[in-house]
């Protein structure tokens, strides 16, 4: 969790050259990441452009003063850390500087190994500070589960979970395609966690209307338009090195997906009503239950942005697709809703087991939980049994076995068997190659079965 310090990214600001200088150098030996500022002003309009986690500022500046400054940076990114460096150390100045936000001061002539100490006594205090917060963070979806878990031993999902860790531990942007309820965002937070990063910060690109969209992204300036009374840092931002995950990007509008296919390529990004970028470098993770394939030849996504976001993709299967998995999941829904609700369910009776294993599950796994929960509520234990499920489950209605007329059973079985080698697959070239049958039949048994195409 901890990072090193030596990455840390550190301003300093002094009107005087030859301390910026000399501070600037031995940092950069130390192996901080250092950039200088001559003036409150410019070091305000740098905190604007990059992530600082510390500060070393000088009191006596010309213009905005050292406090004056502190209180913009610290407006502009409250977890940036600041030291104030003054000439005339007093208890009165000390005081001071610790109520106008400081967590520690220097007095000159600055001493080299006084400031290292201080660094160092600090950025181990933000680091354990995002500790405690992570910790509370995961201890809040420990209690409430609202991450779920990734679950599943069935063919499909194991492949899902071997592409997900070899590309986890990279910086690789990765796509992730289900259907709604399917547990995308639960996969994207196993990648998060699985890459060791720190901040996970989620958009639902569907839920957030368009206007304000671009400003949740990417952040504003102040004046940039009506009520925008002060800089705001947008979710790249906040996101620092650690994950963006993009919900339904298939509704991202087109005029933001220029933005995005910027941030991807460029590594940065520009804020509403700013005039220069600003860097990020937030590690993305898109979802989506649409055809982007097609959106692309609908001209309703860019297809420059449809190929960076689809560097590797992760096909996640429809929960009836996995029926294998439903028992599993059964369980530690019961273990989630009896912590949650103070019940003590021990299971689901085998008539119960058997109508969830036969059901459809358009809504997928977020279907089956509030199946499970209602059971729970309603239920007198301690097994789950038919009656207290949800009265408007019904089986599946393309199970082979649900019908006698053979060759219609043939059909529904050849149709979900091409889904799921598609699905595997990736590309219909492999999925032929799998089958055994050449890919000018693939495409007629997809025209005849009414199989959408993957890519």
């Amino acid at each position: 969790m901890s990072r090193n310090p030596k990455r840390a990214a550190i301003l300093i600001v002094d009107d005087e050259q030859l301390i910026r200088e000399n501070l600037a150098e031995f940092l950069s030996q130390e192996g901080f990441s250092v950039q200088t500022a001559g003036s409150g002003e410019e070091a305000v309009e740098h905190a604007q452009k990059r992530l600082f986690d510390l500060v070393l500022c000088d009191v006596n500046l010309p213009g905005i003063d050292g406090v004056q400054t502190l209180e913009r940076i610290t407006k502009i990114s409250p977890e940036t850390f600041v030291i104030l460096i003054t000439a005339y150390a007093t208890v009165e100045s000390a005081v001071e500087a610790f109520h106008r936000g400081a967590q520690d001061y220097l007095m000159k002539p600055i001493l080299l190994d006084e400031v290292l100490n201080k660094i160092k006594r600090l950025l181990h205090l933000q680091d354990l500070h995002r500790e405690n917060q992570f910790l509370r963070r995961e201890l809040h979806r420990v209690e409430t589960d609202q991450a779920d878990a990734v679950i599943g031993k069935s063919p499909d999902m194991r492949k899902v979970f071997e592409l997900a860790a070899k590309v986890a531990r990279t910086p690789s942007t990765v796509l992730i395609q289900g259907e709604s309820g399917s547990g995308k965002e639960v996969l994207a937070r196993y990648i998060h966690r699985e890459s060791g990063l720190d901040r996970f910060l989620a958009v639902n690109c569907a839920a957030i209307p368009n206007d304000l969209l671009e400003n949740q992204l990417f952040g504003h300036r102040k004046g940039s338009f009506t009520g925008a009374d002060r800089d705001q840092l947008g979710v790249f931002v906040h996101a620092g090195e650690g994950t963006v995950f993009l919900d339904e990007i298939g509704d991202l509008p087109l005029a933001t997906q220029g933005k995005l296919l910027r941030a991807i390529e460029l590594k940065e990004i520009l804020p509403v009503g700013a005039n220069e970028p600003v860097r990020v470098e937030a590690r993305i993770i898109a979802a989506t239950n649409k055809n982007l394939a097609k959106a692309v030849e609908e001209k309703k996504f860019r297809e420059d942005l449809y190929y960076r976001l689809n560097v590797v993709t992760l096909s996640l299967p429809p929960l009836r697709d996995r029926q294998e998995d439903i028992p599993e999941l059964v369980e530690f829904l019961i273990a989630k809703h009896n912590r949650a609700l103070g019940k003590r369910f021990n299971g689901v009776s085998h008539e119960a087991m058997r109508l969830l294993i036969s059901c459809a599950w358009k809504g997928n796994v977020r279907e089956l939980d509030n199946a499970i929960q209602r059971a729970i509520i309603l239920g007198d234990g301690p097994f789950i049994i038919p009656e207290d499920l949800p009265p408007d489950l019904a089986p599946m209605t393309d199970d082979p076995n649900s019908v006698d007329d053979l060759s219609m059973a043939v059909k529904r079985f050849e149709r979900r068997h091409i889904e799921r080698i598609l699905r595997q697959a990736g590309e219909k070239k492999e999925a032929a190659k799998r089958m055994n049958i050449s890919l000018s039949s693939l495409y007629r048994k997809m025209d005849e079965l009414e199989i959408v195409g993957t890519d």
